[in-house]
């Protein structure tokens, strides 16, 4: 490797939204070695399984009744 061109690979802390944390190594320049990610597996909807389609779910169902009464 040539010296001189590579960042920085040094140990960080990873804290989730719960509070726990995770140590690991990163090229990640972080202010006093802790990375807060605003969305991690502990509040990501993918792995909640909290589904923000229901919101649309209403808007759906009126577009169909609307079409519906035309047949």
């Amino acid at each position: 490797m040539k010296a001189g061109i590579h960042p920085e690979y040094k140990e960080i802390t990873v804290q989730l939204s719960d509070g726990s944390e995770i140590k690991t190594r990163s090229t990640l320049d972080v202010k006093d070695g802790v990375y807060k990610p605003e969305v991690d597996s502990r509040n990501h909807p993918f792995y909640t399984k909290n589904n923000s389609f229901t919101a649309t779910a209403g808007r759906v169902d009126r577009f169909k009744r609307m079409y519906d009464k035309k047949k």
